[in-house]
């Protein structure tokens, strides 16, 4: 079970090395590789004074005389610096540790990424041959790599001819296949996952997912809406330049341990630590502040923040008028009722957001009142909205305290001036939740009041938990995206003017840069990179290829396993990925598998979907699915770059090869494509054409999959001499970035927002280890590369004032000096605002320029309303009369049960990870130094609720939701207690999802059994953070 809270120090290091006479790399080695006896901490690997300390000296010296390799970890999206040590003899790893230079981690990793060496060829559980189960089989069978791709690819030749739709019954063209379907990975390389984007749309597939749409999904909808990019803000070492960090729906100190390093930096500078959550944990033990809140209820403890705000007029005047749409008039017909907003149609269970508009003056901008007392400007009409988040009203809905809320909002708004900065920390707990993007618009419109956009030490931290999930939603495995953000095509948008006038937006904001009017740019140069001369001004560049859904067609992930569920997808390939585990209520997903012709997964280690036909409650005889589980190379075992949370692009190199027969994901996919492009040329089929033109030119002189020749196409080529400007280019360079793409078909660009990635002579700026840091803010801007065009900071022209002088001078990101900007590379090159003829509004991806605390373009209101859980314990809103959000994502068919406030199931709860493993522990469970420190499932319970049921710690127990049950160990802790919520007692529990039948044996099932089919309306995030239990005794 977690152990307590450790901090490692550096005089713990320090007094290593003086009293064992090593260097301070020899003694993390000794300290950090000691196998069953590793130490596992909150904060990294526990410095334990020197266990086997003569066998380590031996290793040591056969790490001296090792090949050094630079890899990246492959757990959370801190995506820390590696180094893989490979015996220069037998070309196997030997050790891998922290790599000391790279100023993310700077040689600390955390429990998991010090396993890292498990993850290699050296564990005897990777997968090493290519396996397959014919239908109805009981066992595996070994198969050639030749046999499985050919036969992998006749299943999606055949599926695909049959199933594909020209045109839908408007008599739209879609080119589309709606039988086959694809899931993952952000465990991928960047390049990998662009060739998966690039392949899947190729076939016409619309069933396009990963893990970011059951993750952080919200991040990107809320922060697009609310900034103008769904990214984090800044990047995990800015984190240590702030004076408050405030941590929501996120246990950082035990999920993202070396991230939250930074915060533990910045309070050895002072700095106060608040944490919210349901769970006194690691996290609350080192803050300064601790609030409990009841699970789901985020919004309305931020809504109070608001209120306070507001009321107490702690907001950055100045920063606000200028830089937010604060003083924007909202239309007459806008209005709020009683948990609706304007426009809402309880038939189509939607809202018509006609009315969410600003009044226009004669030019058809927005009109204004900068001193905030028309009572409807956006001040005001915020101002009116959360008059209801009363201290008393927020308590009885959150069951927090009135004193912790008091001292919350005091410490918090604190930040509200010149010359403080205060960020905030959230994860899943925020995300995975019906009202996920609502519970980070919250946070982002506190953080615009403040000042705290733009700045260092500020801004919206989203802690991801995936390797790569930045960089594989960047690449676009979703089907609303293409690469790069640009927006998916849909069926009333028949030629490509047509997409390119809908999708461009237009401002008459004279001061917006107004960034997205270079759409068609980034669309033609996307169409030629992936189809080169058969992509021409007179065909549209290809548009027509792209698949297409109907407008308002959902195909996110719980509508594609419904869709399996009935028996609507035949095929299905997934990569990295264990949904068997991880998709909410599982039992409905392994249900959906079962009834697929047949199934790819691709993987380092067998997981519960790849072997879901032999899992609790199947018999492998009537289970027809053909599966294929192909052997995939780990991160230490190929090149390429990945994406951390802070949009740094690192690169990584080959520390060894794949053991056996396994292949990158890169390898497998390049082969693949191959082998569909020769039979659609040889045997023709289902409109062939976006197959057999698709640019696939990613092999070396051996025919094997090249990284840096994806990563060029991904930034773009001049395809002809241009001239822009004063600057001119030949054909066959490299675009040194993305204001040079043009819309004529004469540049290449596989995703605009990685052009300038490369130089002009094709220098690999993401490889670069360079660690000076001029502005001493942590920036390091020649340490890889960042997008876009290596900004580290986004919006960090919100930092100056009007004139372009720092809002305070000692953390200066820009500063306008000589007729130039100093510090990191501005968003954007225009003059400060006060130039009113140059100048330009720092959110420049914004079509007025402003940030945007009213927000209409969400489709489940501009202003975040708390809404109960879809499974609340309540039967009636405490706010308002509609209970839960009248337009979040449900279905309704026989394994999509709902129980809320009902009294079989009376426990609220919640789940999350540990430090110890990964998601579902897919990969984690199968590594025995973590496995032994973190064995089996487990539940929180209060002290309280286990003398209720005379449970004690350590007893086995059930918890049972209305969909499934899971056996488990049960901890007493006093790290839950009961809240008072509407003037009852209610108790919480908390289960891990970590967990999963396959292995090791009888570490109990899924926690994703018990979690509710619903979906946040904006993105189809699943709820998996407040429902309904019951906690019983076995």
């Amino acid at each position: 079970m977690p152990g307590e809270l450790i901090i490692t120090t550096r005089p713990l290091i320090e007094r290593g090395e003086k009293d064992m006479g090593v260097t301070r790399r020899e003694f993390l080695f000794i300290s950090g590789a000691m196998g069953a006896g590793l130490a596992l901490s909150s904060l990294g690997v526990d410095m334990l004074p020197v266990v086997a300390y003569a066998e380590g000296l031996s290793k040591i010296d056969k790490v001296k005389s090792a090949k050094e390799t630079y890899s990246l970890c492959y757990h959370c999206a801190v995506t820390c610096g590696l180094i893989c040590s490979t015996d220069t003899k037998t070309g196997k790893i030997i050790n891998i540790e922290g790599d000391p230079d790279n100023p993310i981690n700077e040689g600390s990793l955390c429990a998991k990424g010090a396993a890292s060496l498990q993850m290699s060829a050296r564990n005897e559980n990777r997968l090493t041959r290519v396996l397959y189960r014919k239908p109805g089989g009981d066992q595996w069978e070994v198969k050639t790599w030749d046999w499985a791709l050919t036969r992998i690819a006749k299943n999606i030749k055949a599926v695909r001819d049959k199933e594909f739709i020209v045109k839908n019954a408007k008599g739209q063209v879609v080119n589309r296949v709606e039988a086959l379907a694809h899931m993952g990975s952000s465990k991928l390389d960047n390049e990998e996952c662009w060739m998966i984007t690039t392949a899947m749309r190729a076939l016409g597939l619309v069933y396009l997912d990963h893990q970011a749409r059951v993750c952080h999904g919200p991040s990107v909808a809320s922060l697009a809406e609310s900034l103008g990019r769904g990214s984090m803000t800044n990047h995990p070492i800015d984190i240590g330049n702030s004076d408050c960090v405030i941590v929501m729906g996120s246990n950082a100190a035990e999920a993202h341990p070396i991230t939250f390093r930074w915060a533990m930096r910045a309070k050895d500078k002072g700095a106060k630590i608040i944490h919210v959550d349901p769970r006194f944990t690691r996290t609350s033990a080192v803050a300064d502040h601790h609030a409990f809140l009841r699970p789901g209820t985020d919004v309305a403890f931020v809504g109070g923040m608001i209120k306070y705000i507001l009321d107490n007029n702690k907001y950055f005047e100045e920063y606000v008028r200028n830089y937010t749409n604060a003083s924007c008039i909202i239309d007459d017909k806008y209005s709020f009722k009683d948990g609706l907003f304007s426009g809402y149609d309880p038939a189509a269970r939607k809202y018509d957001k006609s009315t969410w508009v600003f009044k226009l003056d004669a030019n058809g901008i927005p009109k204004k009142d900068p001193t905030f007392q028309n009572p409807r400007c956006v001040l005001q009409m915020m101002k009116a909205h959360y008059a209801r988040y009363d201290f008393e009203k927020v308590s009885s809905i959150t069951g927090t305290p009135i004193e912790d809320l008091k001292t919350v909002y005091e410490v918090y708004s604190s930040t509200g001036v010149r010359d403080k900065a205060g960020v905030i920390l959230y994860a899943l707990g925020w995300t995975q939740h019906t009202v996920g993007v609502q519970n980070i618009r919250s946070f982002t419109i506190v953080q615009l009041l403040l000042g705290n956009i733009g700045i260092a030490g500020g801004g919206v931290a989203a802690l991801r938990g995936q390797p790569n999930v930045q960089g594989s939603t960047d690449q676009a495995i979703l089907t609303h995206i293409l690469p790069g953000y640009l927006k998916t095509p849909v069926a009333s948008l028949t030629t490509l003017d047509e997409y390119l006038a809908k999708n461009t937006p237009k401002t008459r904001e004279p001061q917006s840069a107004n960034w997205y009017q270079n759409t068609p740019k980034y669309m033609v140069s996307l169409l030629k990179t992936w189809y080169g001369d058969k992509a021409t001004k007179e065909n549209g560049f290809a548009y027509s290829y792209l698949p297409k859904n109907d407008d308002g067609q959902d195909t996110t992930l719980l509508d594609q396993i419904d869709k399996m569920y009935e028996g609507k997808i035949k095929g299905f390939t997934c990569v990295g990925q264990n949904p068997a585990c991880s998709n909410p209520n599982s039992n409905k997903t392994r249900k959906a598998l079962a009834k697929l012709d047949w199934m790819v997964h691709i993987n380092i280690f067998d997981n519960e979907t790849a072997s879901f036909w032999k899992g609790p409650g199947m018999d492998p005889k009537k289970v027809k699915t053909e599966v294929f589980l192909l052997p995939a190379a780990a991160q230490m075992e190929k090149e390429g770059s990945m994406s951390n949370t802070g949009r740094w692009l690192q690169w990584k190199y080959v520390a060894e090869k794949p053991p056996g027969e396994a292949l990158s994901m890169g390898d497998i996919l390049y082969r693949l494509v191959m082998k569909l492009k020769d039979l659609y040329k040889k045997e023709k089929g289902a409109f062939p054409d976006p197959i057999v033109n698709l640019q696939w030119n990613y092999a070396d002189a051996k025919g094997m999959y090249d990284s840096t020749a994806v990563a060029k196409a991904m930034n773009g080529y001049f395809l002809e001499d241009v001239t822009v400007g004063d600057k001119s280019f030949k054909k066959g360079e490299c675009v040194p970035g993305f204001s040079y793409l043009q819309a004529d078909g004469k540049t290449s660009c596989g995703i605009w927002i990685h052009c300038g990635s490369f130089t002009q002579d094709g220098t690999n700026l993401i490889a670069r280890r360079k660690k000076d840091d001029p502005t001493g803010l942590g920036l390091y801007p020649e340490w890889a590369w960042a997008w876009p065009m290596n900004r580290r900071i986004l919006y960090n022209r919100a930092s100056v004032d009007e004139n372009g002088q720092p809002w305070d001078p000692k953390r200066a990101v820009l500063k306008w000096a000589d007729g130039k900007w100093v510090g990191d590379v501005p968003d954007g090159p225009w003059p400060p605002l006060a130039d009113k003829e140059k100048g330009k509004l720092p959110f420049i991806m914004k079509p007025d320029g402003v940030a945007s605390l009213f927000g209409p373009g969400l489709v489940d209101g501009p202003f975040p309303e708390h809404y109960e859980p879809l499974e609340s314990p309540l039967d009636k809103s405490l706010i308002s009369a509609q209970l839960s959000s009248p337009v979040i994502r449900i279905f309704k068919g026989e394994c999509d049960k709902i129980a809320g406030c009902d009294p079989r199931f009376p426990l609220v709860c919640t789940t999350y990870s540990c430090t110890e493993h990964w998601c579902t522990g897919a990969d984690t469970r199968w590594q025995s130094w973590l496995t032994e420190a973190m064995p089996q499932a487990y539940v929180e319970v209060s002290k309280e609720f286990a003398e209720l049921r005379g449970i004690r710690n350590g007893d086995k127990v059930k918890v049972e939701s209305v969909r499934g049950k899971v056996e488990c160990v049960a901890m007493v802790t006093t790290r839950l207690r009961p809240l008072k919520v509407g003037g009852q007692t209610l108790h919480q529990v908390g289960i891990t999802y970590n967990y999963g039948w396959l292995f090791p044996k009888d570490c109990g099932d899924s926690a994703n059994l018990l979690t509710p089919t619903a979906g946040d309306p904006n993105t189809g995030t699943p709820e998996y953070r407040a429902f309904m239990v019951n906690v019983s005794k076995v």
